[in-house]
């Protein structure tokens, strides 16, 4: 079965109509690059609801077994050897042609930037696994030197500025996002005309509530996600199908 042709060229129709196009990006859209999400059917957490623990900074902050088990999940993470998948790339296309003015995406592991897209135009409102930072001192550094600590046989790996407890760069839940990166992301879906929500499940604040604040701002808005969003009822347009699918023939109808 193929995808929806209809919705394909409503989303084309509403691309080129644009002058401000903003896209928010989840987790949907980097499973086709085989990572895997955190709520899905297959989702990590699903399959083990004791993972969850290793994104809440007091859990990982209170405990070294969880801080260990957390970094040999980062050093077998199939992130590191993922590449952007055809709806990345079809973003990335959305830039070259002048028709993407912000890309906010939920995700951690760089794809957007890999697939081509400007790195001054995606802001990573959930942090980044690439780097990875001290709780205490709160330096920052590259992830690759840490993992290698890791791999020789450091369970906890800490600071070596300041002793204190690393951790991915990435923003756990209890931990607020920065606030240049989200202040940035409320201005551009507020001075949107047309918000694209690909991917994501739209249930994790703040981040969900950009496409409401695009909307309440005379915005269009698109979904495209595999499953039911509760901005579903708001959308001008709603696809189910692969987003690497719909966003190729999105580009290629315009």
């Amino acid at each position: 079965m193929g995808i929806d042709q209809d919705a394909v060229g409503r989303i084309a129709a509403l691309i080129s109509a644009a002058q401000r196009i903003v896209v928010l990006t989840g987790a949907g859209m980097s499973t086709e690059s085989g990572i895997p999400d955190f709520r899905g059917p297959q989702g990590i957490w699903t399959k083990d609801p004791d993972a969850e623990k290793m994104a809440d900074i007091r859990y990982y902050l209170a405990d070294a077994d969880i801080r260990g088990r957390a970094w040999r999940h980062r050093l077998e993470s199939g992130m590191w050897s993922a590449e952007p998948n055809a709806g990345h790339r079809a973003l990335a296309e959305l830039e070259r042609r002048g028709d993407l003015h912000t890309l906010i995406t939920q995700n951690v592991d760089g794809l957007h930037q890999a697939a081509g897209n400007a790195p001054e135009r995606v802001v990573e409102i959930h942090g980044t696994v690439h780097e990875v930072k001290c709780m205490g001192c709160g330096a920052r550094s590259p992830m690759a030197p840490t993992l290698a600590r890791v791999e020789a046989g450091e369970d906890d790996p800490a600071c070596e500025a300041c002793g204190g407890i690393l951790k991915s760069a990435t923003i756990s839940f209890g931990e607020n996002l920065v606030p240049e990166d989200l202040r940035r992301s409320q201005d551009a879906a507020a001075s949107a005309d047309l918000f694209l929500a690909l991917g994501s499940s739209l249930t994790v604040y703040p981040a969900a509530a950009l496409p409401e604040l695009a909307v309440g701002a005379g915005a269009a808005l698109v979904v495209i996600n595999a499953e039911h969003t509760p901005f579903d009822p708001l959308a001008d347009v709603v696809a189910r199908d692969s987003l690497g699918d719909v966003l190729t023939a999105v580009v290629q109808a315009l």
